[in-house]
């Protein structure tokens, strides 16, 4: 926690991405006097990954704002229920409801381009005999379907390092849902065509969170960073001692 007993920001990367996403947004916060994490998720299982994150926030002294990008949002909402939580905020992000799985929510709506440019690897699980499924998305496709907007170079960098989500964290239900308990903020990027904005909408809407709408593909956060920025930076200041 700064100084001024501001809260820590925690930012909290989606599937297909990593830390690094948020490379033009850290800036903008840092420059705010706003302390700044950018964990690496492993994108494992939503449960799993929850925990992670909670364990994270809990070493954390003082209070915490939580940022969920995309699969991010799902995240938060479970790891959101840590008692020092202050705040949560979503980008182009999943609300899911307490019970409910990534597949139910996205089930509700149309799909998006996703669908059609998703790749499925087996994965080796160490002390099973068994094969995990990992899911990425189409190298060729990603600069479009995820992408839109950010510098080709960039794009094409992205594409290919891009951090795989196992399917099991599509199947797996929130067993809570901090934003009933938590301030919320939702930023709807309203050209996505990785989830349906549709149901950004509906998650949000379905929380009461103060929600904003950005012209902006799936990684707003590369796209319009001061915005993002601005938007985090609220909900610090809401949530300030």
């Amino acid at each position: 926690m700064s100084p001024s007993g501001s809260p820590t920001v925690v930012l909290v990367h989606g599937a297909f991405a990593d830390a690094s996403s948020f490379a033009r947004v850290i800036p903008e916060l840092i420059t705010r006097g706003v302390d700044v994490v950018a964990p690496a998720v492993p994108n494992r299982s939503l449960l799993g990954d929850a925990a992670y994150i909670a364990s994270l926030v809990r070493r954390i002294p003082g209070p915490v704002v939580l940022e969920g990008h995309s699969y991010g949002g799902a995240v938060i909402t479970v790891a959101g229920a840590e008692d020092n939580v202050a705040a949560l905020v979503y980008l182009a992000g999943y609300a899911l409801e307490q019970g409910e799985s990534l597949g139910e929510l996205q089930g509700r709506f149309p799909d998006s381009g996703l669908a059609d440019a998703l790749v499925h690897t087996p994965f080796p699980i160490e002390g099973s005999t068994t094969t995990g499924t990992d899911v990425s998305v189409r190298i060729d496709k990603f600069p479009t379907i995820f992408a839109a907007g950010v510098e080709p170079r960039i794009a094409s960098v992205l594409a290919v390092s891009q951090r795989p989500l196992a399917a099991q964290a599509f199947a797996e239900k929130a067993p809570v849902a901090a934003w009933k308990t938590k301030p919320s903020w939702g930023l709807v990027a309203s050209a996505d065509r990785t989830i349906n904005p549709d149901v950004e909408r509906f998650g949000y809407q379905r929380a009461g969170m103060t929600t904003v709408e950005v012209d902006s593909s799936h990684l707003v956060m590369l796209t319009h960073p001061e915005r993002v920025a601005e938007l985090i930076h609220e909900a610090v200041r809401a949530t300030a001692r």
